[in-house]
């Protein structure tokens, strides 16, 4: 899994500023419900027009001030941010089949709406299947600006797919799957599902040291750090807007 992490965290880094720009650049598509029907428009009922204006409700964000307490983020990097993230997405939120439209983007040599659905959940704290600015922001500042163990912690949470919060193998092997998927031809060596539980089961041997079917996020951080290929991995996010 090691490897496999290296290579993925490499082609984010290559991939995380075009991403962050395309999630602020590009508009949702509940925001067609802001442009002109047609003739149509004017016959429309008072009470149709009311309806409509209640089902795109504009997302207000914290202020800058809370954010920069928040995130690892400048006053004047959140200003840019958000003011191309309000332009184009005028409800304030980015839902998940915009998200992994934006994946598919950067990734087309292979399938990316699994991992980004899993990142999805990561950045949707709330979970209420929307990404606001302020859930954005502060998982952006944690993969480029934050602490090993910051990025630690985020990674762990990506594994704990229903966020109890311990890895089992099934969960591992839904993520180890999912980045195959998404790196296609770029994965080296190109792997089966056979190959991919063994490659697992190997990883999941050695995180689980207390040999309980589970691993916690204790022994998850020490592996991590006890692994230089990790530790390369996570310093490749070291980044200035």
């Amino acid at each position: 899994m090691f490897h496999l992490v290296g290579q993925t965290l490499r082609r984010i880094r290559q991939r995380k500023k075009h991403l962050s720009r395309s999630l602020s650049r590009r508009p949702l598509q509940a925001s067609a419900s802001y442009t002109s029907g047609g003739g149509g428009e004017e016959s429309m009922a008072d009470n149709d027009i009311e309806d409509l204006e209640m089902q795109v409700v504009r997302y207000k964000p914290e202020g800058l001030d809370t954010l920069c307490k928040n995130t690892k983020f400048t006053r004047k990097e959140l200003q840019i941010m958000y003011r191309g993230f309000k332009q184009e997405c005028p409800t304030g939120i980015v839902n998940e089949e915009t998200f992994k439209e934006i994946y598919a983007q950067f990734f087309p040599q292979g399938d990316a709406s699994a991992y980004a659905h899993y990142v999805f959940n990561t950045f949707d704290h709330d979970h209420n299947g929307s990404i606001s600015f302020e859930e954005f922001v502060m998982g952006l500042s944690v993969l480029s600006r934050g602490t090993f163990q910051e990025r630690l912690q985020w990674a762990f949470s990506l594994y704990d797919v229903n966020g109890d919060g311990v890895i089992t193998k099934e969960e591992m092997l839904d993520i180890v799957t999912a980045i195959y998927e998404m790196m296609g031809r770029y994965t080296e060596p190109s792997i089966d599902d056979t190959t991919a539980r063994e490659h697992v089961e190997r990883v999941f041997q050695k995180m689980d040291t207390n040999r309980d079917g589970v691993i916690s996020v204790e022994e998850f951080m020490d592996t991590c750090r006890r692994d230089e290929n990790i530790t390369r991995g996570m310093s490749i996010f070291d980044t200035v807007l």
